[in-house]
Parts: C-alpha cells; sequence; structure tokens
C-alpha cells in the first residue's frame, strides 16, 4: 500500500524491528557467582561465631549462679530473714538464715520506682513526638535526657539521699527514697524506648482517627498509645533489669537491716542486690573450734549465690508478666 507524503511523491511505509536485547551478556561469570557464594558462607561463620562468644559468658554466669545458687535455695531461705542469725550456726528453724526482707524490699522499692518514672517517661515521649515538634524546648528535653543516660548511679542516691536530707531531714533513710533514686535512672530509659516506639506508629493512623472527628487526645491515648503498647512494655522492663540489680544509690538511700520491714516510707529496707554484696563482704562466718557440726564457714558465699539466683529469677518472672500484659492490650489483628 502506497502513501503521499505532503509534496505529493508516493512512498511506501517501513516497519522498524524492535531490538533484539542479549541478556547472556548480563549474567554473572561463574567465578564471580563462586565468589559470592564464599563471601556469603564467610560471612555466616562469622556472624554465627559472634553470636556463640555472645552466648558463651551468658550462659557460663546462668550456669555457675545456677549451680551454687541452688544448693542453699530451700523454703526456709526463702521464707526467713537474718534475724538471730549468727556466724555460721544454724538457726532454730534449721536454716542458716534468709532473704525474705531482701525479696520484700526488691519488690516494693522497685515498683515504687515503676510508678515513678514510667508514667513520667511515658508522658515526656508522647510531648517530645506528638506536640513539641523540633522547637527548642524539644531539643533542650533530648539534651537532658541523653545527659540523665549517663550519671553514674552512685550519683542518682547522693541526689536521692539529699533532697530527702533537706525536705525531710538529715540522716533519712527509707524504701521510697531508694525508689527515687532508681526511677532516676529509669526515666531516660523509658523516654527513649517509648519515643521510639511512638516513631514507627503510621502517621495513617493518626489522620484517620482525627478525620473521624476524634480529639487529640484521645486518639493519642486509644491510638497512638495502644498501638505501641507491646514497645513501651519492653521497654518499660528493659529499664527495670537496668536498676533492679543496682546496689550503690540503695546502700546510700534505703540502708540495710536483718529484719523484715515491709513499710516503703518508713525505716531501712534491704534489697536482694544489697544482700548479696554484704554477704559477699563477709566471705567466712566465724565458726569457733567448739562449734557444732551444722556450723558452715562459707555459708555466706553460699547465701550470696543463691540471693543472685532468686533475683534472676524475678527478672525473669517480671519479663514474662510484661509480655503478657502487652499480648493482651495489644491491637487485635484481624
Amino acid at each position: 500500500m502506497t502513501q503521499t507524503n505532503p509534496t505529493g511523491t508516493a512512498h511506501t511505509p517501513t516497519t522498524d524491528a524492535a531490538p533484539v536485547i542479549d541478556f547472556d551478556k548480563f549474567k554473572p561469570t561463574r567465578s564471580y557467582t563462586a565468589a559470592r557464594k564464599r563471601k556469603d558462607i564467610a560471612m555466616r561463620t562469622l556472624i554465627i561465631l559472634a553470636f556463640i562468644v555472645a552466648l558463651i559468658p551468658l550462659i557460663s554466669v546462668l550456669w555457675t549462679t545456677l549451680v551454687r545458687g541452688f544448693r542453699r535455695l530451700n523454703w526456709d531461705f526463702l521464707s526467713h530473714n537474718m534475724t538471730n542469725v549468727i556466724g555460721g550456726n544454724p538457726t532454730p528453724s534449721g536454716g542458716y538464715g534468709g532473704i525474705l526482707h531482701a525479696i520484700l524490699g526488691t519488690l516494693e522499692i522497685t515498683l515504687g520506682a515503676m510508678v515513678i518514672s514510667i508514667p513520667i517517661g511515658v508522658m515526656c515521649a508522647v510531648y517530645l513526638i506528638e506536640y513539641a515538634g523540633g522547637s527548642k524546648l524539644a531539643r533542650t528535653i533530648h539534651l537532658l535526657v541523653d545527659v540523665m543516660s549517663g550519671i553514674p548511679s552512685i550519683v542518682a542516691g547522693l541526689f536521692a539521699y539529699s533532697m530527702f536530707a533537706i525536705l525531710v531531714g538529715p540522716g533519712t533513710l527509707n524504701g521510697f527514697e531508694g525508689s527515687v533514686a532508681l526511677s532516676l535512672l529509669m526515666i531516660p530509659t523509658v523516654v527513649k524506648t517509648t519515643e521510639e516506639m511512638l516513631k514507627i506508629v503510621p502517621n495513617d493512623l493518626r489522620e484517620a482517627s482525627l478525620a473521624l472527628g476524634v480529639t487529640k487526645q484521645r486518639t493519642i491515648t486509644k491510638v497512638v498509645l495502644r498501638t505501641a503498647l507491646s514497645g513501651i512494655v519492653s521497654g518499660s522492663i528493659l529499664a527495670i533489669a537496668r536498676v533492679i540489680g543496682e546496689t550503690a544509690p540503695l546502700l546510700i538511700t534505703a540502708g540495710y537491716i536483718v529484719s523484715t520491714n515491709a513499710n516503703l516510707f518508713g525505716g531501712e529496707m534491704t534489697t536482694l542486690p544489697v544482700y548479696v554484696y554484704q554477704e559477699y563482704s563477709k566471705y567466712r562466718a566465724n565458726c569457733p573450734t567448739d562449734a557444732a557440726s551444722g556450723c558452715v564457714t562459707t555459708i555466706p558465699m553460699e547465701r550470696a549465690w543463691s540471693a543472685a539466683l532468686v533475683l534472676i529469677v524475678i527478672v525473669l518472672v517480671l519479663n514474662l508478666i510484661g509480655r503478657i500484659v502487652a499480648k493482651v492490650f495489644a491491637p487485635k489483628k484481624k
């Protein structure tokens, strides 16, 4: 079929052929593929070795604590305190003292620190993400949080002791004072973890809620925080694990007693880390030459290991509780 162009000249149209691409030229060579496989195997091997190296100290600590701590871990040890314990001699109950007072002190002081630090940390993170934006105040708060995260624990204890000495009186020691000291160490961790969890909540959820006429406050509490709850709980547990083993600030603020004190606001309290420190410091108990065969010179070290094992178990239980809470209150997937 001929066509006439505007000049009146007839011509026959031609069809351009599609270009043929030789994809074989882009295939990797065998040597290149083999090199990539060797690199992949080498990196996998390095990662596995690094994982094993990281597990060695963890397994070693857990196994040593389990073996040495299980020796004196019994009901008598868990249900008695250190009242009337003399040297390495057994008590009238047949045991060698216990950690009941230290368990109660640890739980109460840690709970007090949670009540103080978690609400403050979560509200601070909500302000930074949902309200402050990139303002000068937000940058100042970020700087202060970073500074607080690097404060030595002994400084937090000195601050709490000084504050109560001014407000209540010199020489004041109680469990709540220890909770205040631990809360200073917990707040930075709670703020940072909550802030990161709020950042990954999709803005589409916020916009959809606001588009339906829901107030911003209700959007934050019912949508944003509910979505980030799992991460917030994990961050709070991380903060608890950060402080539950602290000794120095509690020696200054909560003190040490051998009897049981369940009043967080009155009198000295003992925690498990402080108990371990005190027993480890004794190293050996005094057993006179005419002591009965039941006197054990190594009982302080044995009590220290058993208390350390109980502390690890408490941390494990708190982690399990936190995971259950996060799973129950997390948004349901359909």
